[in-house]
């Protein structure tokens, strides 16, 4: 059934409607995913073309992956892009992900933001740096950016790893586990609006950095 888009959701009221027209206009299936939200986020997911499930409660941006992950396998695609609802990600380039991804072969494609780390906020900036580093001389694979939200994933790769975070953590687990089953993972240059989402972001800096760490460590 080809490649769906997968949107986790969760208190994103002043930006998913913006994201879901402009995702829209491609004319890819699109799932959002309600991680629970407390305010209007699931009033703007009444719209044709989107398919939406909600969690009764807030349970983390990596479960709601999980929960779209589970969709689309039962649905038969092939492939998923996955994007923030905040509107950070340039949604047009979404196209452009998914021939590259085609065409390389790849089970993990990462949009990098590697081009603008100094424009991320305080911890992250320095995190992302570290974070490629350490990923790259262990895996040996240059990906640019361990923690963009915009990727594609096979299901080959959806429906040979078990994944188990709840949070940010899980792109992580992902990307670890993949790596230790063999799967193909490669980076491309994809600029984002806003580099690390700051004003809207539910990203803890200081808790969310150290369970990446933490996952980062557990899968060497």
């Amino acid at each position: 059934m080809g490649i769906c888009i997968i949107i986790p959701a969760y208190n994103a009221e002043k930006t998913i409607g913006a994201v879901l027209e402009e995702v829209l206009r491609l004319g890819f299936p699109l799932l959002v995913v309600d991680d629970g939200s407390s305010d209007t986020t699931a009033d703007s997911l009444d719209m044709p073309g989107v398919v939406h499930v909600r969690h009764r409660f807030n349970r983390g941006k990596g479960a709601a992956l999980r929960t779209g992950f589970a969709w689309a396998l039962a649905n038969g695609f092939s492939g998923v892009i996955t994007l923030d609802s905040d509107g950070q990600h340039d949604s047009s380039a979404i196209p452009f992900l998914a021939s590259q991804a085609i065409a390389r072969g790849s089970d993990i494609l990462i949009a990098s933001r590697k081009t603008q780390f100094e424009e991320m906020a305080g911890l992250r900036r320095y995190w992302n740096r570290f974070g490629v580093w350490c990923v790259q001389k262990r895996i040996g694979v240059s990906i640019g950016d361990s923690q963009s939200g915009f990727r594609f994933y096979s299901v080959r790769l959806l429906s040979g790893v078990e994944l188990e975070g709840e949070g940010y953590e899980m792109e992580m687990e992902v990307l670890m586990k993949a790596w230790r089953k063999g799967f193909r993972i490669d980076s491309v240059s994809v600029p984002a609006r806003v580099a690390d989402g700051r004003a809207t972001s539910h990203y803890r800096a200081v808790r969310d950095t150290w369970k990446i760490c933490m996952t980062f460590l557990k899968y060497i």
